[in-house]
């Protein structure tokens, strides 16, 4: 089965991908040339909201004619999808209160697989290490028993009561504190954080990772914070996570396989990796088959 094939034969054929911050495109420009899982496509900013996307022939270069995709512009984001009835986007509350600065904080491109990104994301016994003097450092390593729920409306993962304590949890934080994580996944290659708040302990920031899937083994991972500031400048918020992100690249791009194994024995789990033990019997359950090894029972 090639990668188109595997493709269409999943979920995530008919979910909606991220392609471009929208701010990143010109209004009336020329169409921008990317891929999504395993097509080539082209976007075009029409006017301040609207876009076009539509899948390009490879043969015949960027300028030629194809049919239209479904396509929207949420959370600053341009999203298509290549299916032709789309799912419904998942919903951010937090992105429309008008108190919130809405900073899209770059674009990353990562030779490694969907899931592989997502379960990085969901990790937080990497902090110390990776991480080491911002969301984490020794001997503050133990990742304390927290809550994973999944749920079938909506469908998807929320983990809950994750404390980590973090010398510098956010751009605008003073000094190490126990931060509570609640995190969200609500599509097999989207994830939300709510991260507690440094300047109203009664709210949390939003951190999302929005992951676009050029092929099975690399992707475009597109961040965005949603976040109570205001001190902090714009350019500050996005170095600040640019620099967290930089941090991440070289552990994704050396996972081994670049897929992400549903098999529970492929893989060793421990206490700490409880909401990604539970991702990954949420994909192999809702039959996600691109970026993955699926499990014995699924070959």
């Amino acid at each position: 089965m090639n990668s188109l094939e595997t493709a269409k034969s999943c979920s995530t054929y008919s979910c909606w991908h991220p392609l471009f911050a929208l701010e990143d495109l010109e209004e009336g420009g020329v169409p921008v040339y990317t891929q999504l899982l395993g097509q080539p496509v082209l976007c075009e900013r029409l006017s301040e909201s609207k876009v076009s996307v539509r899948l390009a022939d490879q043969q015949r270069g960027p300028d030629s004619q194809a049919e239209d995709l479904h396509s929207q512009v949420q959370y600053g984001f341009v999203w298509a999808c290549l299916g032709p009835t789309p799912q419904p986007l998942f919903d951010i509350p937090e992105y429309h209160e008008p108190d919130r600065r809405n900073v899209c904080t770059g674009v990353f491109g990562v030779e490694v697989s969907a899931p592989r990104a997502i379960e990085n994301f969901l990790d937080m016994g990497h902090f110390p290490f990776v991480h080491t003097g911002l969301l984490g450092k020794e001997p503050y390593t133990e990742v304390v028993d927290y809550q994973v729920t999944v749920s079938d409306k909506p469908n998807e993962i929320v983990a809950t009561e994750c404390l980590f304590f973090q010398p510098q949890a956010a751009v605008g934080s003073v000094g190490g504190v126990v931060t509570e994580y609640v995190y969200r996944v609500p599509h097999p290659f989207c994830a939300i954080l709510y991260k507690s708040c440094p300047f109203d302990e009664s709210r949390r920031d939003v951190i999302t990772i929005f992951v676009q899937p050029e092929s099975e083994e690399r992707i475009r991972a597109h961040t965005m914070m949603s976040i109570v500031d205001p001190e902090s400048s714009d350019t500050s918020i996005r170095l600040f996570q640019q620099m967290i992100f930089g941090q991440d690249k070289p552990i994704l791009e050396n996972q081994f396989p670049k897929k992400l194994p549903l098999d529970p024995l492929d893989e060793i789990s421990i206490r700490a990796d409880r909401v990604a033990v539970a991702y990954r019997k949420w994909l192999a359950s809702g039959g996600v088959r691109y970026g993955v090894i699926p499990g014995a029972e699924a070959t």
